[in-house]
């Protein structure tokens, strides 16, 4: 069954977390005020599922249940499905900012993954129970908070060398009917309006920390379980024009002797696929990312032009205005097109799951990181200033300066002021407040610093398979008399670059896109 946005508003109000928000506690997670942006976002996900336009979008059939799902909750298993994702994500945050709900969608691929090889290895049943968890998740049409970032404590050492071990979420207690946990987890997304947790690993793991390796499903208002929060966006703020609509809370988790039973722990000790875990989910939450900021980015390009036009300015009589336009969406495609290659290319996993490519995705993730910056900037060029010199919104009705500011702070004479003044406090909201420092730090640290990121960029890159051309090149004739293999005489020096006389040879494709192209 698939919720609207207000089946699970309602849903929320069944639950019972401890939830403090800057220091308050909540009463109701889904009347909040501080939490009603969030909120307000995370509906469009549910609500846009059940959108005749949209359905081809967000909604997917489960092959393993044969049952529609919403896009959110789904395993993909073409480059069909990835593709569709980032276009389904990407219309979810053109409307919201950040879809958050798509975190879910990432941690059940990964899970998904990690299970089957798990049972393929040592039978341990985490497949089945994980696709009986998933499928529950699916049927209710329930959203899941990922808990992945550990506090992590001094990052100098190792979990089991902690001086507080509950910097990490470990197991305290095995029972012959499930595990107890403790510890923290940090920069948990949506942490205070969802319906389940998710708790993952965020890094490879030794057998000194086994203990360590965990990955479980807990009830949000478990035993146990205590939740501080920020506030969802700037609610209540009248300059806010964004972000008091539609917001995202961070929140960290606190788990004191929580009971998991059997049937919600997926990894428990298994130490040796804890950085598979790891890494299968960074790959599919980058490429997930990819999309949300492609999404933001349209934003930006949408209010920037209806500024310039405000203002009395055209990117055809400005060529300047149009050169900075073009940079913005360059930037915002060219990023989105890295999400379409990892698409393309993805890799069939063992399970038949089909993961996107990491080296696309991680490129991608990267260029956002570092240039959700340079289209903020571009907004601010395009924009001009009035964007934080507009007096505020209360200045607009009073009696002693709405007359002036009214007549003078117009730009275009077709275009009242009340509209110039409504676009510069969005983009205010969005690239200079509050708001729009969160989402730089959240795009650049968001799924992993720019640091991992390069790591797995150049961890996956075929860089062997550039060396192997350069030999081939070579071998070519740019070194004479010179015999190949084969005993044959090598081109004379002066016809660098021309092939053998079979005629040129194709270098082979690396195997692993030998095999995703006959996929």
């Amino acid at each position: 069954m698939l919720m609207t946005g207000t089946d699970y508003r309602e849903s929320l109000r069944r639950l019972k977390p401890r939830v403090y928000v800057e220091g308050r506690a909540v009463e109701s997670i889904a009347d909040d005020p501080a939490l009603a942006p969030g909120v307000a976002a995370m509906g469009v996900a549910y609500d846009f599922a059940l959108r005749n336009e949209y359905r081809p979008l967000m909604v997917a059939e489960q092959h393993t249940s044969g049952r529609e799902v919403n896009r959110m909750l789904h395993i993909n298993r073409t480059a069909t499905d990835l593709l569709t994702k980032l276009e389904a994500v990407r219309l979810v945050c053109q409307e919201t900012g950040c879809a958050q709900r798509y975190l879910t969608m990432d941690a059940f691929n990964a899970l998904f993954q990690t299970t089957w090889q798990i049972d393929r290895e040592r039978d341990r049943g985490r497949h089945r129970r994980f696709l009986d968890y998933m499928h529950w998740v699916q049927d209710e049409d329930l959203t899941t908070a990922i808990a992945m970032t550990d506090a992590k404590g001094d990052r100098s050492l190792r979990p089991h060398e902690q001086a507080v071990p509950d910097s990490y979420v470990h197991v305290k207690e095995r029972r012959r009917d499930g595990i107890v946990i403790r510890g923290t987890k940090a920069i948990v997304t949506g942490a205070p309006y969802m319906h389940e947790i998710l708790v993952l690993p965020c890094r490879s793991m030794t057998k000194d920390d086994a203990a360590f390796a965990v990955a479980c499903a807990v009830p949000l208002d478990a035993p146990g379980v205590t939740i501080s929060a920020r506030p969802a966006g700037r609610p209540g703020e009248k300059t806010a024009l964004f972000s008091g609509r539609y917001g995202q809370s961070l929140g960290a988790i606190f788990f004191d002797d929580v009971f998991v039973p059997d049937n919600r722990v997926f990894l428990d000790g298994e130490w040796e696929w804890s950085g598979h875990l790891t890494r299968s989910y960074a790959t599919h939450h980058r490429h997930t990312c990819i999309a949300a900021r492609a999404g933001f980015g349209d934003l930006l390009i949408g209010a920037g032009t209806m500024t310039m036009e405000a203002n009395g300015l055209s990117p055809a009589t400005a060529p300047h205005l149009r050169d900075r336009m073009v940079e913005l969406i360059k930037t915002v495609e060219s990023i989105f097109a890295c999400g379409v290659a990892s698409s393309v290319y993805g890799m069939r996993d063992p399970s038949g799951n089909i993961e996107p490519e990491p080296v696309y995705a991680n490129i991608g993730k990267l260029m956002l990181a570092t240039q959700i910056y340079d289209m903020q900037r571009i907004a601010h060029e395009v924009a001009g200033g009035l964007i934080v010199a507009l007096p505020g919104p209360d200045e607009d009705h009073n009696p002693a300066t709405a007359g002036s500011i009214a007549e003078t702070l117009r730009g275009h004479p077709d275009v009242p002021y009340a509209h110039r003044a409504k676009l510069a406090r969005f983009l205010e909201d969005l690239t200079v407040s509050s708001t729009a420092g969160w989402y730089s730090t959240i795009s650049l640290h968001g799924g992993g610093s720019p640091e991992a990121m390069k790591m797995e960029i150049f961890r996956n890159y075929p860089i062997p398979d550039k060396v192997a051309l350069v030999e081939r090149l070579l071998d070519r004739g740019l070194l004479p008399g010179r015999k190949d293999a084969a005993g044959r005489d090598l081109a004379p020096a002066d016809q660098a670059g021309r092939c053998c006389p079979e005629g040129c040879r194709v270098p082979e494709l690396p195997a692993s896109l030998r095999k995703n192209m006959r996929s």
